[in-house]
């Protein structure tokens, strides 16, 4: 066993539905196989009673949006988080802030936004957002962002049942029918595909799922449609809305230079570990689109997540335990230089101190020797120079 793994502790903290969700028991298993020891995490008890913990596995998205209006949750995550920074040797898989910011769209939609400045292989759609009143107020923005109806109105809160409540709208009157707070996005014909690639640390995973079938760009009459994200690119999802008007071919999914270079951008940006992002291939142009992104995400349809994500914890567990190495060889490094110096200055004070004391003395300032010694000097050199 590798010295990095010996006696390591690997917490988690996840509600009772993600566990049934992901079958956590079976990375559990997994884990104790390799050697290392599982905690669940318990809020209800002081976390410095239920440690150490090496690493540590959350999602706590629900605790953390409701931090902001409740104060026991905002108790619960502060004292979780000032245990992580006193023990900043804790990996925490994900750091809270970098969590936060993807539980907002209008935040996380701006990070894509300079994402597609910085490298152009994959684009955010442009959208609007919507701070008050209905969308009506927001049609001179709409007009000025170069925006295009269709358009999908997604609330600003991205995580939790309502997250997934969506609207199409098809023309001004219809963005009378929606609310602030929300965002609103040019709709992208992708012929009824979605690629949903789930990441976990260097590596990712890409998923077909179904999805929005295409409308004709630009105002029509149509009526607003509303859905939930999650009844139409589900895997056994059968919605009227998947269902394409014509026969089309299947779209060719993003290459997979394209997807790597995307993730790694995104997993630097993002400063996650463990999240996901909705890839769609625009019809028109076979552009790649990003169109979502959210934290730590079910990762449905990936059997390798297990292995993975410990493979992930390994890696990470070897990198600490490397650069820890590193700064106790720096240090002893440093401390050997300050004792060689050390020695070297004690050295220089007593071979001064052997030598006469207007010698000594010439070391440091220039002074005439006294007479006699001059005397002495200049008596003696011409015998020695006579031998040679």
């Amino acid at each position: 066993m590798p010295s990095w793994r010996k006696g390591k502790r690997i917490g988690y903290c996840l509600n009772d539905k993600k566990k049934k969700k992901l079958n956590f028991q079976g990375f559990e298993d997994l884990c104790r196989q390799r050697g290392y020891e599982v905690i669940e995490i318990d809020l209800a008890k002081p976390l410095c009673e239920q440690g150490p913990f090496d690493v540590i596995i959350h999602k706590l998205s629900d605790l953390i949006l409701e931090s902001s209006y409740d104060s026991q949750s905002h108790q619960l995550i502060h004292d979780f988080q000032t245990y992580v920074e006193t023990y900043s040797s804790i990996i925490l898989l994900d750091p809270f802030p970098a969590v936060r910011l993807l539980l907002d769209r209008f935040e996380s939609y701006r990070l894509l936004q300079d994402f597609q400045k910085q490298d152009s292989c994959i684009f955010s759609p442009p959208y609007v957002e919507l701070n008050s009143g209905t969308g009506r107020e927001a049609v001179a923005r709409i007009r000025e962002q170069g925006l295009t109806f269709p358009l999908i109105c997604k609330t600003r809160v991205a995580h939790g049942p309502s997250s997934h409540e969506m609207a199409l709208i098809f023309n001004e009157e219809g963005l009378g029918e929606v609310s602030a707070p929300c965002l609103l996005q040019s709709f992208v014909n992708h012929d009824a595909v979605l690629f949903k690639v789930f990441v976990v640390g260097s590596s990712h995973f890409v998923v077909r799922r179904p999805s929005l079938k295409n409308f004709p760009r630009g105002e029509s009459a149509r009526r607003s449609i509303f859905f939930n994200s999650h009844s139409v690119s589900k895997p056994e999802s059968c919605s009227r809305l998947t269902e394409l008007d014509e026969a089309t071919l299947e779209p060719t999914p993003p290459s997979d230079n394209v997807i790597c270079r995307a993730m790694r951008g995104l997993r630097s940006t993002l400063g996650l570990s463990l999240f996901g992002v909705d890839l769609i291939v625009e019809k028109q142009t076979g552009r790649c689109a990003v169109i979502d992104v959210n934290a730590f995400p079910g990762y449905e349809g990936v059997p390798e997540f297990f292995s993975a994500l410990l493979n992930h914890i390994e890696t990470l567990l070897e990198s600490h335990e490397q650069a820890a190495r590193a700064r106790v060889l720096v240090a002893e490094y440093s401390l050997h230089q300050q004792a060689s110096h050390v020695d070297k200055a004690q050295e220089s004070t007593h071979d001064t101190n052997l030598r006469a004391p207007w010698l000594a003395n010439s070391l440091e300032t220039p002074k005439s020797a006294p007479a006699e010694s001059s005397f002495f000097t200049f008596a003696v050199l011409p015998a020695v120079l006579s031998r040679h």
